[in-house]
C-alpha cells in the first residue's frame, strides 16, 4: 500500500527573509525600545522615582537617532546611569546599528555571515561585499581616533580651567565628545553650551568634530587615503565636502550678520565671541544641536535660514541627518541641466545615473511631507506659531536637536509625533519606504508613454 502525500505538503515552504532596509529599521526600534526601558528605572533619575514612559521613549529616541532634542533638562533630571545609558545610544546610533552588530558578531563569533555583511553594507553604504569587513572596521577606528582627539583636547579645559577636577572633568570630556562627533547635540549642563560662548578652546575643538561626523563614513574613508589627491575623489566626495564648505561659510557669515545687533544672542558679547557665535550655530544646523545662544531669541529670518540648513543636514552613511548634501546638489544640477536644455545630467565629468533623479526626488518629496503634516499637527496640539512649530519639526525629522524653547513644554501626543520625526529622518525616507516593502516587483509589461503638461 502506497502513501500518497498531498501537493500543499510537497511545496517547498518559504521562509520569510527581511531585507537589510527592514533589518536597520527593526535594529534601530529595538535598541530604541532598550533605551526606553532602562531610562525608565527608578536608577535612572536623580530623584529615584522613574519617569514616564513617553518622557522615556523621547529621550532615547532623540539619543539613538542622534538628534539632541530633550523634553527634561539632561544635567538635573537624569542621574550618572541615565547618562551612561543616554551616551551608550548616542555611540550606538552614531555608529549604526547594523555596524555595531557587525562588530559585536565579528568579535564574538570570529565570523561575518553573508547576510551581516549584506545589512552592514545598506547601512554604511559599502560598494562590495568584499569590502565590508574592512569598512566595519575602518568606521569603528575612525569614530574612536576622534573621540579620542576631542577628548584629549577638552579634558585639561572641563578639569582645570572650569573646575570639575580629574574625574568629573574626564567624564565631561568624554560625553561631550562622543556627543559632538556623533551629531547628538546632549550636553550635561542646562544650558547647553551657552557658558562656553566666547570660548574658542571648547567651541572649535567640538565644531571640528561635528564636522567630521557630519561629512560621512565614505568621505572620511576616502580622505584617509587620498586626501593629497583631489582627481581621485568620487562624486560623492566632491559634492559632500564642496557642498559643506559653501553651507558653512554661507551658513556663519548670514547668521553673524542677522544677529549681530540682536542684543539677546550675538549682541551681548564682543566682536570676536560673535564672529565665534555665528560660526558655531552654522555648525550646529549640520545637525549637531548644541547651542551657545538662546535660540528661541534669534530673529524670524534667522531661524528660517536654519530651518533650510538643518533640511539639507550633512552627508550620507555618516552622523548627521536631513535629506543629505548629495541629495540637494543632485536636484540643483538636474535643475541647472533641465534650464540649459541638457539631455544628461552631468556632475564634475560624469554623468549622473537617472535612477539616482528618482530617488532624490522621492527622498525630498517625504520630507517636505513628513514636515508639512508634522508642523500642522504641532500647531493643533501645541497651539504655537507656525515659525516655532516648523523649526521644531525640521529640527526633529533633520535630527538637529536645535530647539525655539517649546519642546520642553510638549503634550504627550507631541512627544510622540516628534519622536516617529526624529525615528523617520535618522533612518531616511528611502530606506524606510524599502523596509516596507516586502518584495521587489519587477513590471512584466509597459505602458504607452504620455506626457502632461507641466507648469
Amino acid at each position: 500500500m502506497t502513501t500518497r502525500v498531498a501537493a500543499s505538503d510537497s511545496r517547498p515552504r518559504r521562509r520569510f527573509r527581511s531585507s537589510p532596509a527592514q533589518t536597520i529599521v527593526l535594529g534601530f526600534g529595538l535598541a530604541d525600545l532598550v533605551g526606553t526601558v532602562l531610562l525608565m528605572l527608578p536608577v535612572a533619575t536623580r530623584s529615584g522615582e522613574g519617569t514616564s514612559f513617553v518622557h522615556a521613549l523621547f529621550t532615547s529616541t532623540s539619543a539613538v537617532c542622534v538628534t539632541g532634542l530633550v523634553v527634561v533638562d539632561t544635567e538635573t533630571y537624569w542621574s550618572p546611569f541615565g547618562h551612561a545609558v543616554i551616551l551608550a545610544l548616542i555611540q550606538i546610533g552614531g555608529l549604526g546599528i547594523m555596524v555595531f552588530a557587525s562588530l559585536v558578531g565579528v568579535l564574538l563569533a570570529r565570523r561575518f555571515s553573508v547576510r551581516s555583511r549584506l545589512r552592514a553594507a545598506a547601512e554604511a553604504k559599502a560598494l562590495t561585499l568584499d569590502d565590508v569587513r574592512g569598512v566595519v572596521r575602518r568606521i569603528v577606528v575612525t569614530s574612536l581616533i576622534v573621540e579620542a582627539v576631542l577628548f584629549a583636547v577638552l579634558f585639561p579645559s572641563f578639569a582645570f580651567r572650569y573646575g570639575h577636577g580629574w574625574g568629573e572633568g574626564a567624564w565631561f570630556a568624554l560625553f561631550h565628545s562622543v556627543s559632538a562627533f556623533n551629531n547628538a547635540g546632549f550636553a550635561l549642563y542646562s544650558d547647553s553650551l551657552v557658558r562656553f560662548a566666547a570660548d574658542p578652546w571648547v567651541c572649535l575643538p567640538i565644531c571640528a568634530a561635528i564636522i567630521l561626523g557630519g561629512l560621512g563614513f565614505p568621505v572620511l574613508l576616502q580622505l584617509r587615503h587620498e586626501i593629497g589627491r583631489p582627481l581621485r575623489w568620487s562624486m560623492n566626495t566632491r559634492l559632500v565636502l564642496f557642498g559643506s564648505l559653501i553651507l558653512l561659510v554661507g551658513g556663519a557669515v548670514y547668521i553673524t550678520a542677522l544677529e549681530w545687533n540682536n542684543p539677546r544672542t550675538l549682541g551681548a558679547h564682543d566682536p570676536a565671541a560673535r564672529v565665534l557665535i555665528g560660526f558655531f550655530h552654522s555648525v550646529q544646523t549640520r545637525t549637531a544641536g548644541f547651542n551657545s545662544v538662546d535660540i528661541g531669541a534669534m530673529r524670524d529670518e534667522t531661524w528660517f535660514v536654519m530651518d533650510v540648513l538643518m533640511f539639507i543636514g550633512g552627508g550620507p552613511a555618516g552622523t548627521a541627518g536631513g535629506i543629505k548634501i548629495t541629495t540637494f546638489a543632485v536636484l540643483l544640477f538636474i535643475l541647472v541641466a533641465e534650464l540649459r536644455g541638457a539631455g544628461a545630467v552631468n556632475i564634475f565629468g560624469k554623468r549622473l545615473s537617472r535612477a539616482v533623479h528618482r530617488q532624490a526626488i522621492a527622498v525630498v518629496l517625504i520630507a517636505v511631507a513628513a514636515v508639512v503634516a508634522s508642523t500642522l499637527a504641532l500647531m493643533i496640539l501645541t497651539g504655537e506659531s507656525l515659525d516655532r512649530t516648523l523649526f521644531e519639526s525640521v529640527s526633529a525629522f533633520a535630527t538637529v536637536g536645535l530647539s525655539t524653547g517649546v519642546t520642553g513644554d510638549l503634550p504627550d501626543a507631541a512627544e510622540i509625533l516628534l519622536s516617529v520625526l526624529m525615528f523617520l529622518g535618522r533612518l531616511g525616507p528611502l530606506t524606510i519606504g524599502t523596509a516596507l516593502a516586502l518584495r521587489e516587483r519587477r513590471d512584466l509589461f509597459d505602458l504607452p508613454k504620455e506626457r502632461p503638461a507641466i507648469g
